[in-house]
């Protein structure tokens, strides 16, 4: 019975009843006018029974529960902070996989579509600067301008794909642009004019006349079937359609529903277009929490844990007509003593995503270091050298870092060029060990990578795209004292500065006198 009172989340009735029972056998005329409604019996077995009955199930359903989780299925997490701030993290047997942060005040814009207007162009680069009412103007290379937007016709030069900007486009003219990459720093948003909208199992590409399965569905016979459903369904003139790795498995008539939904979207997309003066937001993504159903949502997720009763109950909705048979995939996150992700052990994980320095399991760590031009990650033995043979030490350092790196390369959200300096191995195998674990671990980025091979001084490059704004980049702004460079001076050069200052001035008033 106290085994059971243990634990923060069991519900109200049953830690009523054992509080009955125990209380019971200690003060019974006390306890059984509140008690008795509760379990039905007056007699000291039927007490006892209905509290070890009810506290006996409750632990065979927390039991029931750990079992499913240590299957391998995953949790979706969503946390909400009503008007300011949405998380979501997905998790597997305990393990943080992949976290999203949403500030409303400062709500991304990936995704978005605007009428913008061209404020110049860069013969140069060979790109056109947007102003699209959100910041700083947009970047929009030559190879991201649709055809349709060209204001004279280009015949391809031999060696040539692309016409220079300058003869096909001119500023002050009006373009339908969306965003690609998130504005970052000093630079402004990545644009594009060939537009794709997302829905659940399809993305509708305007402009593009073309039926594809996502690469990411890599089993032939499926892509081979989903390719046959899609030949006798029409996007439509102009439109063109790619399937969605969560479609595998649907039926066609789930695809023909959400086509409709798309092209009905497109449909409004294009009638407000015609109806607004550039600079202005056509269409908006949705928040975090409805795209996490829509993107992240997937068969193997056995249980969505949310914190508001709003939001929750607006994604039983969604989950209802995706998943009509998994009726109890969304739970609400009551407890008002501790928060979700204390309650599920993820609070050191997502701690840990702004740490400098990660912890591996076997006590080496695991330093991130952000550059202009760069991620360096550099791996280091830690307690662990010295021990033994190096070698092995080595050997099995690195492969605990390159599983770890790849998830914190997801968790961060770390773009561009990344360096990482393992620990040098000597044994040719080893070193492919370890590239195959890095790629096999960086199969389940959902964001596109190229990873290089591993040079003689135990350096590998590899790049990734980003997916959005980071939760560092969100939420972490550069050091005022010390201007994001980590360092200061220390104090006894201040003090030296200063006493220098003093005798500067000593000798401006005294002249000689000062010595």
């Amino acid at each position: 019975l106290f085994y059971a009172l243990d634990n923060p989340s069991m519900p109200l009735k049953t830690k009523m009843v054992i509080y009955g029972a125990l209380g019971y056998f200690i003060s019974p005329i006390d306890v059984i006018p509140d008690f008795i409604p509760v379990v039905g019996f007056t007699d000291d077995i039927g007490v006892l029974a209905a509290a070890v009955v009810m506290a006996a199930s409750y632990i065979d359903a927390e039991a029931k529960a750990k079992a499913d989780a240590a299957t391998g299925k995953r949790r979706m997490f969503i946390s909400v902070l009503p008007g300011e701030q949405v998380e979501v993290a997905v998790a597997e047997e305990g393990s943080l996989l992949e976290y999203y942060l949403d500030m409303l005040h400062q709500r991304k814009i990936k995704g978005n579509i605007y009428k913008g207007v061209i404020h110049n162009i860069d013969t140069n680069l060979q790109a056109a600067f947007v102003s699209y009412g959100a910041g700083k103007n947009g970047f929009l290379q030559i190879d991201e301008i649709h055809p349709e937007y060209w204001q004279a016709h280009h015949e391809p030069a031999k060696g040539k794909k692309f016409p220079p900007i300058q003869k096909v486009l001119k500023a002050g003219q009006e373009v339908l642009v969306q965003v690609v990459k998130e504005p970052t720093g000093n630079k402004g948003a990545f644009l594009t004019t060939w537009l794709s909208l997302a829905g659940r199992f399809l993305v509708l590409t305007p402009g593009q006349e073309q039926i594809g399965v996502s690469r990411k569905v890599e089993n032939d016979e499926e892509r081979a079937r989903l390719r046959e459903m899609m030949n006798g369904i029409d996007p439509g003139q102009g439109l063109g359609v790619i399937v969605r790795t969560v479609s595998a498995g649907t039926t066609k008539t789930t695809l023909k529903n959400d086509l409709q939904y798309l092209k009905r979207l497109w449909r409004d997309i294009r009638k407000k277009a015609t109806e607004v003066s550039a600079p202005a937001l056509i269409h908006q993504e949705p928040g975090l929490s409805e795209r996490a159903v829509r993107d992240y949502l997937t068969d193997d997720v056995c249980e969505i844990w949310v914190d508001n009763e709003d939001v929750a109950q607006g994604i039983r909705d969604t989950v209802s007509l995706l998943f009509p048979r998994k009726k109890d995939l969304v739970r609400l996150h009551g407890d008002i003593r501790q928060s979700m992700w204390e309650r599920f052990n993820l609070r050191r994980q997502l701690d840990q995503i702004y740490s400098r320095e990660v912890i591996l399991p076997s006590g080496g760590r695991l330093v991130f270091d952000q550059t202009e031009a760069l991620m360096a990650i550099d791996i280091n033995s830690g307690k662990i050298s010295g021990k033994g043979n190096f070698e092995a030490m080595a050997y099995k350092t690195n492969m605990e870092a390159a599983e770890t790196i790849a998830r914190q390369l997801r968790l961060r959200d770390i773009g561009g060029q990344v360096v990482i300096d393992f620990i040098e191995m000597r044994d040719k195998k080893h070193v492919l060990d370890v590239e195959k674990t890095l790629r096999q671990a960086m199969k389940n980025d959902r964001a596109r990578h190229d990873v290089a091979r591993m040079s003689s001084f135990g350096l590998l490059e590899l790049v990734r795209q980003r997916t959005g704004s980071s939760a560092l980049a969100i939420t972490m702004e550069p050091c005022p004292a010390c201007g994001g460079t980590g360092q200061r001076r220390n104090l006894e050069w201040q003090a030296l500065q200063g006493l220098r200052e003093l005798r500067r001035m000593l000798r401006a008033t005294n002249g000689e006198k000062c010595v």
